[in-house]
């Protein structure tokens, strides 16, 4: 039986900025875990602007170590993590980004985890939000704690795409082929054991954070109706509740007429009503929307991804 494999996955869109002092970073870790590991590396171009694939393309000439993917497009991070699980060789895969916001230095740890044979994949959380926005930390918070409520999916507070994992628990993560992807609740359904460890946030460098606030905001819905079907049942408990209400308006405007003789109020009171139920009504129909809509992109089976070039190793050949 041969040398273990390690296989790096990283995902890069718009890196040219930060890449260079990646690669250098994780070359020095992978001097470190040589010990242990061989070490392969899996660039996954996002459909990229600058000159990103440009500077892959230079790694790989002048390193074998290094492979690529590069997609025709930009499909979005959930996409290229499943190409570079697919794509990867090693008897271990490892995710980071190539911002350095997950700290290289940390990958002995993570291998030391695995090697222990206790867990089957080792995964960081960061410990705070030190130099991020302060509202983009308060509804990063709000999100864990209402997932963790909804979906029955315990994602911890602050857990990051950093991990890594055997190659039995990311061959499982690949077995779910939904295009609509919320990794982080993905890695916590396939169940293996986990060891968590916390680290500092870590500010970018270099580049810019890729992540709008609104994207942020569409990003965490998406993992909501990926795991839980508590906002249908939401749907069906304000429903029966209307009804309910409308009921006993109704009784109450019949009492009060008999009994005191107050006259019925017209156009405020019929306003109101019609305002409340049609916003109920729009607010039901806009959950379902998002349930069908989903269903609606998985039907068609498009793939995950398009390759437009790419530079891998088959994983049948290192066996």
């Amino acid at each position: 039986m041969g040398e273990k494999i390690l296989s790096i996955v990283v995902p890069c869109y718009n890196e040219e900025a930060v890449l260079t002092a990646f690669y250098e970073e994780i070359r020095k870790q992978a001097d470190v875990l040589s010990e242990h590991v061989s070490c392969e590396f899996l660039f996954v171009d996002d459909g990229s602007t600058d000159g990103t694939l440009s500077l892959i393309r230079g790694m790989a000439q002048g390193d074998e170590r290094v492979h690529y993917v590069s997609f025709s497009r930009n499909f979005g991070k959930e996409a290229a993590i499943y190409a570079g699980l697919k794509n990867a060789i090693g008897d271990y895969v490892v995710l980071m980004d190539a911002d350095l916001q997950h700290p290289p230095e940390y990958l002995p740890q993570m291998l030391d985890g695995l090697l222990s044979g206790e867990y089957d994949s080792v995964a960081m959380r960061r410990s705070d939000r030190k130099g991020e926005k302060r509202i983009r930390s308060w509804f990063s918070r709000r999100f864990y704690r209402l997932n963790q409520k909804v979906s029955g999916v315990d994602i911890p507070e602050g857990a990051t795409d950093y991990r890594m994992m055997t190659r039995q628990m990311a061959d499982a993560v690949l077995s779910m082929p939904e295009v609509n992807r919320f990794t982080k609740g993905i890695f916590t359904w396939v169940g293996f054991r986990t060891k968590w460890i916390a680290y500092h946030n870590v500010e970018r460098s270099l580049g810019k954070s890729k992540w709008t606030f609104w994207g942020l905001v569409k990003y965490s819905l998406n993992g909501i109706v990926a795991f839980s079907t508590i906002p249908l049942a939401i749907a069906s408990v304000l429903g029966a509740l209307c009804c309910v209400v409308s009921m006993l308006m109704a009784v109450w405007v019949v009492v009060k007429t008999l009994i005191w003789g107050d006259p019925v109020g017209g156009f405020p009171t019929l306003i109101t009503v019609i305002l409340f139920l049609g916003g109920i009504q729009l607010l039901m129909i806009g959950i379902l929307g998002q349930y069908f809509s989903k269903m609606y992109l998985e039907v068609k089976h498009r793939p995950m991804y398009i390759a437009k070039e790419q530079k891998t190793v088959e994983r049948a050949e290192q066996e």
